[in-house]
């Protein structure tokens, strides 16, 4: 009597529960066969139902026994095993079919091998490959791969003779050479490719070895170089590619196909930007999910095409509490595929670190994307009169903060407004002028500067006062609390930290700023745990000095709360209930004076109860005493199906010109870089020929330039 016996080619797999075969070569297989089977009748009809080889492949036959509890799989050794799983077929618990594992024929060293009988000699040569038949491969990638890395460092070369989706025949560029191979997959279904055939000796003369050969392609370079970039920013350039190259693989390839593959390298560890589009809803999904109170918005076009986006960690919208209310605002360039601007929202913790609040990418520094940026900042730190936003004076930035904020105040970066005056009065002599002009504390010192300014320069005064207006730049006049931010340089040092990760994909960009951030928030957190003051480190180092003046300061007592503290440069007039010096220097700063130090001495205060909480060590660690969590890897997402079938589209970008695209940015207005010096003796930068040590003249292919003739 015959019965129908199902199976199924795989591997197992041992899950927490059972063990479950998870099957490779396209489902379900049947077979008819006879009850009294022998195990090797019933391998032989599998081997032919699969069009497998005896000579290349072995097949192990098991299955799961039909009980109650986790048990491994039982593997056919003999006739009365397979008599056993029929018998079993009886029984209706057993729905678990008969698992078939194909495995390559293990070739012993004592056992002949079928390639031809070529032995390396004088003319003839090995490539030095672990490559034997019945050796098997993944997928075919995975083969073309192996050999593509065997030719490269054997300096041969090959060709390809027939290739299609289930077979791969190449032999070596020299048709009078014997090294060939020939491999398919095992059975029509299967992803695996198996060597049939396999010849790893050369014949050829040695003139056929070429370093810069067809093999070398940037796809391959690519994916050997890409370990390198993986958890850093930059990675070796192109001239570093060529290098690996040359030392790994044995291979010389131009500059060009090394740019080519530092790209492909990129993409294999970052993505592609198209991609980058595309899971950018899931990707702010999982930052929201894993940090709770996290912000994010993706704008696009009616064409479903990017246009903005906006980021804001939960952590740090809840920390900005216990920051001072003065945030900086800027934009940098980048230099991916699809270009746009980088914005940043940064505050300013107590300890005057860089604290960034909020990120946005943008088409451009226009009007429209900076209204839409600020609005959602807006949504997340509200809109108050002790609210102060400082930027340089472009006109787009001052037009969107007037139409988005109401209360909070405009100021301009005094570094960008000093910039401006070297630009169009160029005149520099009256900088140290300017500088204290904006670092005057008192209103009359402010004016002495500002005579000084309009005596030699009289153009540059008035444009301060009305094209700029003192309130918007000079410290003195603003109306509200700056502390003692005047510049954004904070935002400054935000883009340059991010330098090398501009031309990322925009996540693998968002991932560097997740990563730096969640390593500023843990490092900065041990440092306030490891605290021994009531104030942050740089505030405790700015009061200690003071403390040790005020010693030498005559004090009186006015009434309760009023001191007068003479001595010292500069008399002041204290008031410690309410925090202030007729110095003003304690009333902008928020930090007590040399006269409150005093004065707090005098009256038997202490001087940390003065201080404003923002630089207390209470304050630091509340900011950062949460975490960022990253989003792991997107095979572990969890996604919703409505997030993950949104469609972003990649904004259109301009035709892109000829030569090598822009990486760095336009000086801004004033800002003057500084040239390297080539000596003319030697030809290196760095130094002059007077200075120069070299005794041998020009050491990059230049004569020197002191020679006659």
């Amino acid at each position: 009597m015959k019965v129908v016996l199902f199976f199924e080619v795989g591997n197992w797999e041992e899950l927490e529960d059972r063990w479950e075969f998870r099957g490779d070569l396209g489902g379900l297989k049947s077979i008819l066969v006879e009850e009294e089977i022998s195990l090797r009748g019933l391998i032989d009809k599998i081997y032919a139902k699969l069009g497998l080889s005896k000579d290349t492949m072995d097949l192990v036959l098991s299955y799961t026994p039909p009980l109650n509890k986790k048990c491994s799989p039982l593997v056919l050794k003999d006739d009365e095993d397979v008599a056993a799983l029929l018998a079993s077929r009886s029984d209706s618990t057993c729905k678990i079919p008969l698992g078939v594992t194909v495995e390559p024929t293990e070739v012993c060293a004592d056992e002949p091998v079928n390639v031809p009988t070529i032995e390396a000699s004088d003319s003839t040569f090995s490539d030095g490959s672990d490559l034997h038949e019945g050796k098997y491969f993944n997928t075919k990638k995975d083969l073309k791969r192996k050999l593509s890395d065997i030719a490269m460092k054997g300096n041969f070369e090959f060709r390809t003779r027939k290739s299609n989706r289930s077979l791969w025949v190449i032999e070596c560029i020299d048709p009078n050479c014997s090294w060939r191979l020939r491999a398919s997959k095992i059975v029509p279904e299967s992803t695996k490719f198996v060597i049939r055939k396999y010849v790893g000796v050369h014949s050829c003369s040695l003139l056929n070895r070429n370093a810069n050969h067809r093999q070398a392609t940037y796809v391959v370079i690519g994916e050997q170089v890409a370990p390198q970039y993986v958890g850093v920013e930059k990675g070796p350039g192109p001239k570093g590619v060529q290098t690996f190259a040359r030392t790994e693989l044995g291979a010389q390839i131009s500059y060009y196909k090394a740019w080519r593959g530092r790209k492909h390298a990129h993409t294999l560890i970052r993505g592609s930007p198209e991609q980058s589009f595309h899971v950018l809803p899931s990707y702010f999904h999982m930052l929201e999910k894993l940090n709770p109170g996290t912000v994010t918005r993706i704008e696009v076009d009616g064409e479903s095409r990017f246009k903005y986006l906006f980021l804001a960690f939960g952590v740090a919208i809840r920390g900005f509490r216990y920051m001072r209310k003065v945030v900086g605002i800027d934009g940098t360039f980048l230099k991916g595929q699809y270009w746009g601007v980088l914005l940043v929202a940064t505050a300013q913790d107590g300890n005057g670190q860089c604290y960034p609040l909020a990120w946005g990418i943008v088409d451009s520094e226009n009007e429209d994307a900076w209204s839409w940026f600020l609005t959602q900042m807006k949504e997340i730190i509200g809109d108050t009169d002790e609210l102060a936003l400082i930027s340089d004076r472009a006109p787009s930035i001052k037009k969107a903060i007037s139409t988005v904020f109401e209360k909070a105040h405009h100021r301009a970066c005094a570094w960008h407004v000093a910039q401006n005056i070297k630009n169009k009065f160029k005149c520099t002599d009256i900088m140290g002028s300017y500088w204290s002009a904006v670092n005057a504390y008192r209103c009359e010192d402010f004016t002495g500067y500002m005579i000084e300014i309009s005596n030699r320069y009289p153009r540059v005064a008035e444009y301060l006062e009305n094209e700029v207006g003192f309130e918007k730049w000079s410290r003195c006049h603003y109306p509200g609390l700056r502390y003692n931010i005047t510049m954004t340089n904070m935002v400054e040092s935000l883009n340059s930290m991010l330098v090398n990760a501009r031309d990322f994909p925009y996540v693998a960009l968002l991932d560097v700023i997740q990563e730096k951030m969640s390593k500023w928030w843990n490092d900065r957190r041990i440092v306030a745990t490891a605290i021994t003051t009531p104030l942050t480190p740089r505030r405790e180092s700015e009061l200690r000095p003071r403390f040790a003046q005020s010693n030498g300061r005559h004090t009186s007592q006015l009434n309760p709360i009023t001191y007068h503290v003479k001595g010292g440069e500069l008399e002041g007039v204290v008031d410690i209930f309410n925090k202030t010096c007729t110095c003003k220097e304690f009333d902008i700063d928020k930090l007590p004076c040399v006269h409150a130090v005093a004065a707090a001495h005098h009256a038997q205060v202490s001087v940390y109860s003065l201080v404003s909480p923002y630089y207390t060590k209470e304050y630091y660690l509340l900011a950062y005493g949460e975490t960022i969590y990253p989003v792991g890897s997107q095979s572990q997402w969890d996604v919703p199906n409505e997030v993950v079938t949104r469609i972003v589209l990649p904004r259109e970008v301009k035709e892109k010109k000829r030569g090598r695209p822009k990486t760095s940015r336009f000086p801004s207005v004033g800002e003057f870089r500084k040239r390297k010096n080539r000596c003319g003796k030697c030809g290196a930068y760095g130094h002059y020929k007077k200075k120069c040590n070299s005794q041998t003249g020009s050491t990059e292919g230049n004569p020197p330039t002191n020679v006659p003739g």
